[in-house]
């Protein structure tokens, strides 16, 4: 039953229309009861379920007049049972819609001469009972004539306005819709110009400006950066987001590149620098980051912890200026106070203490370090304000005692001599190697006998290495020699078989 049927006094399942002047129908109680909690709520309660012991609706008293007779073709429907209690409860009415936030990253994605293609994200809020969709509005510049781009609402985040006029500068804007009505307005930041970009501009950045751009303090910056866009695209420089001071840094533009150009570098020119190429409502950047570095600062300060021995112990702390880039390392040196000079102990060294060794007993040293970066070594350095003091001590120098080695060893092969087989007329020759210290005395023999010095053969002693040459032999020349070594510590011999073959020759050659 809507709001209507109840202002009017409808009933469900009573037709509307009604004959003329019908005869009024008396009810009985239970009916008046089920009209007025109907008339109480604002759609028909169900109906109760039918239970086995339902009881037949109360007729009307005896005193009471008969109802008149109703004419024909009229429909009466059968009254309705009396709703329970919990059934004719006034339901809560529902809360009244809220239009949604408005759209975000509203953008043009693209242009030409007659259309222009828009898109947006949906809003951060969407309220219930949900989002029905989008309008697009747009208006010309210098007006305040809006006019709805879509007939009906646009349910994706993209939409293309068509049949503009080419040269027009229009304002675009867009509007979430649901239930409760239209959301604010998300707006083009600038208006847009109806024409065809022939080409988009693209900034092409060098690979080696990809990374962080470093300089030294008072160097040249020359930076030249390509880019393409038709037509000519407007080029715009920024510095952490602020616009460039000219006095610092110069620029020139081309069609092609722009030029980023500061004569001499200081530690202030260093920051993040944003190039924005632009064409109509098209544009691309390109951030570069430039560091102009120095040298640091020294060593905020610096002491002697300890000195014990010949060592000292040193501590420093990181210099409060690093040359706007990190320190590498530090040099420490040391300094006699009887000379005056300074030498270098450690280089490129990355701990923040150390233990200097080697120092001379009786002197006093003085130390200083010196912070390094990328750019070099400090000017200054931090200077120990106290002197390590290597004090002397009773020290007696005692030399090692060396026990000397004994080398006496007593003769001994280590090359055996072989069996030879030798050739009547053919010189021949025997090998052996012996050691032993001192020098052993080297004799050969044949069967027992001492060659001696026969001419016959040749005896050779080189560095422990025994050889008889045996010149031309004979068959009486074959036998067992014997090679025989002897010093003060004892003797060894060698012994081998000699046997001399004689050629026989076939009787057609004797």
């Amino acid at each position: 039953m809507t709001s209507q049927d109840v202002r009017t006094g409808a009933l469900p399942g009573y037709s509307r229309t009604m004959p003329a002047k019908p005869a009024p129908i008396k009810k009985s109680p239970a009916k008046k009861t089920a009209f007025k909690a109907e008339e109480k709520t604002s759609a028909p309660a169900p109906a109760p379920k039918p239970t086995k012991a339902a009881e037949p609706p109360a007729e009307p008293t005896p005193a009471e007049p008969a109802p008149a007779p109703a004419p024909e073709n009229t429909s009466v429907a059968p009254p309705a049972q009396a709703p329970s209690a919990v059934e004719a409860k006034i339901p809560t009415p529902p809360s009244p819609a809220v239009p949604p936030n408005e759209p975000l990253d509203l953008t043009v994605e693209d242009v030409n001469d007659t259309s222009l293609t828009l898109k947006w994200r949906s809003p951060e809020i969407i309220r219930e009972p949900g989002l029905d969709g989008y309008t697009v509005e747009y208006c010309k510049d210098q007006t305040n004539d809006w006019v709805i781009a879509n007939s009906e609402l646009v349910v994706s985040n993209r939409f293309v306005i068509k049949n503009l006029t080419t040269g027009d500068l229009l304002h675009v804007r867009v509007k979430a819709v649901n239930a409760g009505g239209p959301s604010g307005p998300a707006t083009l930041a600038e208006p847009v110009r109806v024409r065809e970009v022939v080409a988009r501009p693209k900034i092409h950045l060098p690979r080696f400006l990809r990374s962080k751009f470093v300089k030294k303090v008072g160097e040249q910056v020359n930076l030249v950066i390509p880019f393409n866009g038709k037509p000519k695209p407007e080029v715009t420089w920024t510095k952490d987001g602020q616009p460039l001071d000219p006095k610092k840094v110069n620029m020139r533009n081309t069609d092609k590149d722009s030029i980023l150009f500061i004569r001499k570098a200081e530690r202030d020119d260093s920051g993040k620098y944003e190039m924005c190429v632009k064409v109509d409502s098209f544009e691309d950047k390109a951030t570069i980051t430039i560091q102009i570095v120095e040298l640091p600062g020294p060593p905020t300060s610096i002491k002697i912890v300890d000195t014990w021995g010949f060592n000292a112990a040193l501590e420093w702390t990181p210099p409060k200026d690093s040359g706007n880039t990190e320190i590498t390392g530090y040099t420490i040196q040391k300094s006699d106070k009887k000379t005056g000079e300074w030498f270098t102990v450690l280089e490129h060294y990355h701990r923040l203490n150390t233990t200097i060794s080697d120092l001379i007993m009786g002197n006093s040293y003085a130390f200083k370090v010196f912070s390094e970066n990328m750019v070099g070594k400090s000017e200054a350095a931090a200077v120990t304000k106290t002197v390590a003091t290597i004090q002397k001590t009773g020290i007696v120098y005692k030399p090692p005692e060396y026990k000397e080695h004994d080398f006496a060893e007593p003769p001994k092969f280590t090359t055996p001599l072989s069996d030879r087989a030798a050739t009547v007329g053919y010189t021949t020759k025997l090998l052996c190697s012996v050691r032993g210290f001192p020098k052993p005395k080297i004799e050969w023999m044949k069967n027992q006998m001492i060659i001696g010095d026969d001419p016959k053969y040749r005896q050779i002693n080189n560095q422990g290495v025994c050889s008889l040459e045996i010149r031309k032999p004979c068959s009486f020349d074959g036998g067992v020699y014997t090679c025989r070594a002897r010093n003060d510590y004892g003797e060894a011999s060698v012994a081998c078989k000699l046997e001399v073959k004689q050629v026989i020759l076939p009787d057609d050659k004797k």
